[in-house]
């Protein structure tokens, strides 16, 4: 394990936030005085994503985002004003899809399901007015 690849673990790690893209996690390590270039965060990532350790998703702003495989399933909901994603489980939601599955003749081996609107939260910096 390098340098890199631990700062970037911690990173993601630390949640904060839970989807982060590499320019953040970039901007996070220049703000802790880490010498470690964009194109490495990048290359880590990939890497990463190859070993089943982290999770890339591409939501609404096309931007993909990266987030720490915990192994338990669970899908997004985001807000489109300011881009805040949730993240939810509903047993109902995973049932029918089995379901539906079942009927067509499928057996789901995985899915990403992410719904977008518009957040209710009175303080949403990018609500239009």
């Amino acid at each position: 394990m390098t340098l890199p690849r631990l700062k970037i673990l911690e990173i993601l790690e630390s949640g904060t936030p839970r989807h982060q893209s590499a320019e953040g996690i970039y901007k996070q390590l220049l703000e802790s005085n880490e010498d470690i270039g964009l194109a490495t965060v990048y290359r880590v990532l990939t890497q990463f994503e190859a070993a089943g350790l982290v999770v890339r998703h591409h939501f609404e702003n096309g931007m993909a985002v990266f987030e720490l495989n915990e192994g338990a399933h669970h899908d997004h909901i985001v807000c489109l004003d300011c881009g805040k994603v949730e993240e939810f489980m509903e047993t109902g939601i995973e049932e029918r899809q089995t379901a539906v599955a079942t009927r067509l003749g499928f057996e789901i081996r995985d899915h990403s399901l992410v719904l977008y609107g518009r957040c209710r939260r009175a303080n949403c910096p990018s609500r239009k007015s």
